[in-house]
This record gives structure tokens, sequence and C-alpha cells, in this order.
């Protein structure tokens, strides 16, 4: 259970993060790439931010999350910047990418398809018995 002080400071990490992403994306003349922060978590003690990625096209991905987790020493330096009048201390940052939008197009193309487990229950597993 996230505390109010976990969640105002994800927000506020989130924000600028948002910020830095997308000027570096303009800065350094990508085209057709979209970075967003999906969501930033916070550990209880402040010391590390969970940051998720939304990045689209998707088959550029993982492409971008290594991009990112090598330059993370001077994202958290720029975001230290902005936040230093905020936060005594940056949390470390971890960066994931979101998947949870293509978890849930799955599911939809599953129920709108020809794979559709409520109608079709054969291709449900069958349960072994003991």
């Amino acid at each position: 259970m996230e505390t109010n002080r976990q969640k105002k400071i994800g927000s506020v990490l989130q924000n600028d993060l948002v910020d830095i992403l997308q000027g570096e994306v303009r800065k350094n003349g990508l085209t057709n790439l979209i970075i967003s922060v999906s969501k930033v978590v916070v550990t209880t003690d402040l010391g590390v931010a969970r940051v998720y990625l939304s990045v689209f096209p998707q088959n550029r991905a993982q492409e971008i999350l290594a991009a990112v987790k090598s330059n993370a020493p001077l994202i958290k330096h720029d975001l230290s910047q902005r936040v230093k009048l905020q936060l005594r201390k940056v949390p470390n940052l971890s960066f994931y990418i979101d998947d949870s939008l293509d978890y849930i197009e799955k599911i939809d193309n599953a129920l709108k398809g020809e794979e559709n487990p409520i109608e079709n229950r054969e291709l449900l597993e069958k349960r072994k018995r003991s």
C-alpha cells in the first residue's frame, strides 16, 4: 500500500521524467517515436523509483529501454536539477517496459476472434483428475 508521500513523489518524478525523455527525443531528432512514463512507483524508504515506460512503436521498446538504462545517471542528474527544491535526495531510477496495454489488446483480440474461450470451450485447458 503506497502512502500519500510515495504517491506525491511518484507523480512529481513522473511529470519531470516525461519532460526529460520527450525533450531528448525531440533534441535528437528521432521521428516516429513516442516515449511516455505510464507509472512511477517509489519504495517506502524513498530510495528506489521503478519507472514504467510505454514506447510506441512497440518493436523498438527493447532498444529504447537499453538506451534509457545506459543513460540513467544522466537522466537522474537532469531530474535532480529539476526537483532540487522539492526533494532532498533523488531516488535511484530503475526502468521497465510497461506491457499492460499489450496484455489488454491481446485479451481483446482473443475475445473478438476465433480464439474466444467463452464461446469455444475446447480452447480451455482440461483439468486433470488426480
